[in-house]
């Protein structure tokens, strides 16, 4: 008699990074502790490849040249219910597959870190798909409403006031669990910080101010940062993350030149929580991942360049909590830094805050939650 490893379907959608990454951490995390996972993205395997193309296509093209629009698209989603004719069947997007895929590949559980495979999920119930239970995994923090379905089983939230909010929108309490959002497990640890100053060419005694704008880059405002704070005269060092965007990267660089000796530009990089505990501060627009990253590794934020939706309101959960401060200009910007670097009270009443809110253990936390109950584990023998 031998018990199987039990199988997790793990749904995500490539819109940006921040799912693709918590569904990778959690699938090395399920690995880790003896699981089978499998990473499905919805809108390519499940609904279609030229689907996914022409859809992120669109989604990008909003970002980079109107997102205004995308915030006004992103408010309307939070005002309507997830059960409205105005959703024109959008939450039954692929459920057809997603059902064919959840008989042929007896999952033990379905983990979904993006809200329309999560629809799709509660749609198969609804009409009476004998569907497994299912973890919804948030990656923002914010309590939107598309992401609240009512035949879904677990929410994992990053933070009590999300969970607040979400029973305020009538799910029940007992569904709702503070997890935390995934991140790698590389923020279990702190580096010193000496040392990862000293792996980038960085002097140990300057502060260090890391400014970054997503791993696919050139959505955010780093050029316009970059331009304000070399102005500045306070002595300190920087480190620019331009991630894939070459021509970004290239145009940081010549901005740069001649200050090398304390102005590090790189473009995509596999060693990010290093250049964090280097750094005093994160300047960044506010990804849900990335601040879910920057709290694990206890750095403070200063959020700019924030796109509409999500990452406004992630940018406003940071400000509220008191975990971050907001800049909305190129001036303002050096203002909120010039006062970051000479007050060291406001410096420890962010770290203080910090670890309300840090939760370094999400995904093994989350992991943990899935395997260990019984009504979502299933021991199959042979």
């Amino acid at each position: 008699m031998t018990v199987q490893q039990p199988r997790i379907l793990i749904l995500t959608a490539s819109y940006g990074s921040g799912h693709a990454r918590a569904a990778g951490v959690l699938a090395e995390e399920f690995r880790r502790a003896g699981a089978l996972p499998t990473v499905v993205d919805h809108f390519r395997d499940l609904v279609h490849p030229v689907f996914d193309q022409w859809s992120r296509a669109v989604y990008y093209g909003i970002l980079h040249r109107a997102p205004a629009l995308w915030g006004g698209a992103y408010w309307m989603g939070d005002q309507i219910s997830v059960s409205s004719p105005f959703m024109l069947g959008f939450n039954r997007v692929g459920a057809r597959k997603l059902r064919g895929l959840l008989r042929a590949g007896r999952f033990d559980q379905p983990v979904s870190v993006q809200p329309t495979p999560a629809a799709a999920l509660s749609y198969l119930r609804s009409g009476g798909e004998p569907t497994p239970p299912q973890t919804t995994v948030f990656t923002d923090f914010v309590a939107h409403t598309q992401w609240i379905h009512p035949y879904l089983d677990r929410y994992c939230v990053p933070a009590e006031e999300i969970a607040h909010e979400l029973t305020a929108k009538g799910l029940p309490r007992e569904s709702v669990v503070v997890t935390g959002i995934p991140v790698g497990s590389e923020f279990l640890h702190q580096p010193d910080r000496a040392a990862a100053r000293l792996a980038v060419g960085l002097s140990p005694r300057l502060p260090v101010l890391l400014f970054m704008d997503g791993s696919g880059g050139g959505f955010g405002r780093l050029e316009e940062a970059a331009r304000a704070v070399l102005g500045m005269e306070q002595p300190f060092q920087a480190v620019f993350v331009a991630g894939h965007e070459r021509g970004l990267e290239a145009r940081l660089k010549r901005l740069a030149s001649g200050r090398e000796n304390r102005i590090k530009v790189f473009g995509f990089v596999d060693h990010i929580r290093e250049l964090m505990a280097a750094a005093d501060f994160l300047v960044t627009k506010a990804g849900g991942l990335t601040l879910a990253e920057a709290l694990a590794a206890e750095l403070p934020i200063i959020c700019f360049g924030s796109l509409p939706g999500q990452e406004v309101r992630n940018e406003r959960f940071a400000a509220m909590t008191g975990v971050g401060l907001v800049a909305g200009s190129g001036e303002q910007l050096q203002r909120v830094i010039a006062a970051a670097l000479r007050d060291p009270v406001l410096l420890r009443d962010i770290r203080e805050r910090i670890t309300i809110y840090r939760r370094p253990r999400a995904a093994q936390y989350i992991v943990e939650l899935v395997l260990s109950d019984e009504k979502l584990a299933r021991e199959r023998a042979s």
